[in-house]
């Protein structure tokens, strides 16, 4: 009987930031890599997100330094990685005597800077202001007169998966979205995986080690597809955000204290708006359909408007999303208090099992370094780790310059508007070069689906970045839904479904024509073709060199 050969070294099951970011540092240490994702790329938790990359200023009053200083050091090493989806921004505490005295602030901040390593990071530190003469100020109720500014960065969250998994996938992984795991079956030396596709299709692989990426999934995967016996305990926090009209014309944020001691953010959002979050209360329900209620909306606007000079009113929301984020139970009382750090853990009885628990989008890469170099052992993989000074897609501008960049990009194409120049520049960064780089004039970017939608950044979008549908191009690869209409929205998708269906004819043509002339030439033709199929990764682009037939 001849022995099966393990399609992958490693099977990730799920496509938030954990499973691409371990997907991404894993192929590139030479792991032959397979990733499913049962939805699209950062459909669930990891693209509801407060979209902060931080330390966690918060969590020092919890004590927990190491993952402040952890998250901290990551800052600064994804500000260069990413500079075009990754930015600074400064953060206005306006000060509440009765809530936290003034000392301690000062000592949270003073720590905050140093454990992020303040010199040379290029963000500035923390200082005391007066809100009377500072502009952060004007929005505010009068009688706050003192507050706080200190720094963090932010992020396009569901960009941040995208970007990991593409550099996956461009490492030689193969991405499987709209694929759910349906069972696993641990063998002595490999995992026998059942897989099904959108179309209902079942495939089984074997890998030699499975990781369980699946995130508020976590425990369940264990007790239901892979049934492995397992004492972990998931903690599901559902945070809910609202947007609203700009409340402020300035750039800087704020960081609201409430009077249970949690606090609230309020965010420039997508140029015209304003993100205001999150909460945090304990989920019961099916994580992937969370939705924010009555309550949470009611306490946001009421978190914002104890500050604002504005009252902020739930019919002011304009778009709510929420998300569920898998917390270890560590016995707290107050979801608020429950740590945001992770947890990996090495199943070595049989063919190895990683799992993985909580985490954070800061901590990611980190997360996936740790991951790996626990892995890579098992595979007597020799490359060591390499992802810390690695510039995600996109990523590689002169210096980390995304104003640079941006200024170059916009004056060699004048013909572009100022707004979308500034959009495909902070979406793709480098990469904003494939959607534009055959076009001297607006109109060749082809139709207009709204907003400035144009069909060449959606073409880009589904031959790289694996959207399928409307919804995966307008709030998670962008938040143009912000901006786009109903009609709008029907004729994208509409777009999106004829350009599938006709890459889906081409392939099938190709691979008819391959067997065809294999056959003629008196060869096996299913080598042949399996290998197309496996550098085509699944995705059926457009550019792989995937010819006609003549």
């Amino acid at each position: 009987m001849t022995e099966q050969v393990p399609t992958a070294d490693l099977l990730i099951v799920g496509g938030g930031i954990n499973g691409a970011a371990i997907a991404r540092d894993a192929a590139g240490r030479g792991l032959s890599v397979l990733l499913c994702e049962r939805d699209d790329i950062a459909s669930h938790t990891s693209s509801a997100s407060t979209k902060l990359i931080h330390g966690g200023l918060r969590y020092l009053e919890q004590f927990e330094f190491a993952l402040v200083g952890k998250a901290l050091a990551e800052r600064k090493r994804l500000l260069r990685m990413a500079p075009h989806i990754i930015w600074p921004l400064r953060f206005v505490l306006p000060h509440q005597p009765h809530l936290r005295p003034a000392w301690m602030i000062r000592i949270g901040l003073f720590l905050y800077d140093r454990l992020g390593g303040r010199r040379g990071r290029g963000l500035p530190g923390s200082r005391s202001v007066n809100l009377r003469k500072h502009i952060a100020g004007r929005p505010l109720q009068d009688d706050f007169v003192r507050g706080f500014v200190y720094s963090d960065a932010w992020v396009q969250d569901a960009r941040l998966c995208v970007l990991n998994a593409m550099d996956a996938s461009e490492r030689g992984a193969t991405v499987l979205t709209r694929t759910a795991c349906v069972s696993a079956t641990r063998g002595e030396h490999d995992w026998q995986v059942q897989l099904r596709g959108a179309d209902g299709a079942p495939r089984t692989v074997r890998a030699r080690a499975l990781v369980n990426a699946t995130g508020p999934w976590a425990a369940r995967f264990l007790d239901e597809v892979a049934h492995v016996p397992h004492n972990h305990t998931l903690r599901l926090i559902k945070g809910s955000h609202i947007v609203v009209p700009k409340l402020f014309d300035h750039d800087h944020a704020y960081i609201f204290q409430q009077p249970d001691r949690r606090i609230v953010f309020a965010i420039p959002y997508e140029h015209d708006y304003t993100l205001i979050g999150t909460t945090d209360v304990d989920y019961r329900e099916d994580p992937s359909s969370p939705r924010i209620d009555q309550a949470e909306t009611q306490y946001l606007c009421e978190a914002a408007s104890r500050y604002f000079k504005r009252p902020i009113r739930p019919d002011d929301v304009v778009w709510t999303y929420s998300g569920v984020r898998p917390l270890l139970d560590d016995d707290s009382d107050q979801a608020s208090e429950i740590t945001r750090d992770y947890l990996l853990t090495l199943d070595p009885q049989g063919a190895p099992l990683l799992n993985v628990f909580g985490g954070k989008l800061t901590t990611s890469r980190k997360l996936a370094e740790e991951a790996c170099d626990t892995l890579s052992p098992l595979f007597g993989a020799p490359r060591p780790a390499w992802t810390g000074g690695a510039p995600l897609p996109g990523g590689d501008l002169p210096d980390a310059n995304f104003e640079a960049f941006h200024e170059d990009f916009s004056l060699r194409r004048p013909w572009l508007p100022d707004a979308l120049a500034l959009r495909l520049c902070r979406n793709y960064g480098s990469r904003a070069l494939r959607i534009v780089e055959s076009c001297s004039h607006l109109e060749e970017l082809g139709e207009r689906f709204g907003s400035d939608l144009y069909a060449a950044e959606v073409d880009y979008l589904i031959d790289f970045e694996w959207a399928r549908t409307a919804e995966d191009i307008l709030w998670r690869r962008s938040k143009l839904g912000l901006r786009i209409d109903a009609q709008g929205q029907r004729r994208l998708q509409e777009y999106v479904a004829m350009r599938l269906g006709a890459r889906m004819a081409r392939f099938k043509r190709w691979r008819s024509f391959a067997f065809a002339r294999h056959s003629r030439e008196g060869g096996n033709p299913v080598p042949f073709v399996r290998e197309r199929l496996k550098s085509l990764d699944s995705r059926l682009r457009g550019n792989d060199g995937l010819k006609e037939p003549r």
